[in-house]
């Protein structure tokens, strides 16, 4: 494969002036594990008129490869929100693909908002979106009573203390499966359908990493709009008095946002922390950081 001939702010992996617009040829799938701060981005999803993650490495792709690029992606972020190993998958014209050389010109091109971990050619089977077996996701808390500027971008400062016992009761009933609408801003679809929000929670806990920095993780199957974001601003209201454990079940049974009420937890403090391919896609869960 010829070596980038454009200079180190427009590489190029493929001549666009060889072929047709559009991929020609046989093609590879490639997945890619992409760290970002969230902060300069309206999410991941492509949004005209506004800079997103996806927008930025699709426009990127494009000009690395010579065609177009259509990416799936394992976890669609909102805005504000980061990322340490989203998985995206695309197609890319075969002939020529090097992976290792793309990851290097991506990050010469993305930088330094958005890192490209890693890329790989896997099977014609493995799609981002629904090969992923879960996601998890980490939030940060800074409860102190005199904010970190070095913490601002990255975590949520309240200055009421939290019971950290009290939060870690309150995970619990949110283990299992439950129907996350409360929780969740539901999505507009087109058919007139009420969208599926029932979600498998594996794993939710706080835990204490000093000097008043507190961090959930939450671990479920899927995620829908702006639940770990809705599920940690409640448990706040909870960990401050403001609310009880025992309203938990009561919120999720009534299915609806009003129930919840209190404050949205802010994007900073939230990462999407990794993401679980399970065993059928083992190569693929080991570069996201979860093999």
């Amino acid at each position: 494969m010829a070596p980038p001939v454009s200079g180190p702010e427009t590489p190029t992996l493929f001549d666009p002036a060889a072929g047709p617009e559009g991929i020609a040829g046989p093609t590879a799938r490639v997945a890619m594990v992409i760290a970002y701060h969230g902060a300069p981005f309206h999410g991941f999803a492509v949004n005209a008129g506004v800079r997103t993650v996806g927008g930025d490495l699709t426009v990127a792709l494009g000009k690395l490869l010579g065609h177009p690029v259509e990416l799936t992606v394992a976890g669609r972020t909102d805005k504000g929100v980061h990322a340490r190993a989203n998985v995206v998958t695309f197609d890319a014209r075969a002939e020529g693909l090097d992976p290792e050389a793309l990851v290097a010109a991506l990050n010469k091109m993305l930088q330094p908002a958005i890192a490209v971990r890693s890329a790989r050619v896997v099977g014609d089977d493995v799609d981002a979106r629904f090969s992923a077996v879960a996601r998890t996701y980490r939030y940060l808390v800074c409860n102190r009573p005199v904010p970190d500027p070095f913490l601002a971008d990255r975590a949520w400062f309240i200055e009421t203390p939290l019971d950290l016992a009290v939060l870690r009761l309150a995970c619990d009933p949110f283990l299992g499966t439950h129907d996350f609408s409360s929780f969740c801003r539901r999505p507009k679809r087109t058919d007139g359908a009420e969208a599926d929000l029932r979600r498998r929670v594996e794993r939710a806990e706080w835990s204490d990493q000093d000097d008043g920095l507190l961090r959930f993780e939450i671990r479920a199957n899927a995620f829908c709009h702006q639940m770990v974001r809705s599920v940690v601003g409640f448990m706040v209201e909870v960990g401050s008095g403001r609310r009880s454990v025992g309203e938990i079940p009561a919120v999720l049974r009534a299915r609806d946002r009003q129930a919840v009420g209190g404050r949205l937890a802010p994007p900073q403090g939230l990462v999407l922390w990794e993401v679980d391919f399970g065993d059928r896609h083992a190569e693929v869960a080991a570069e996201a950081g979860t093999g």
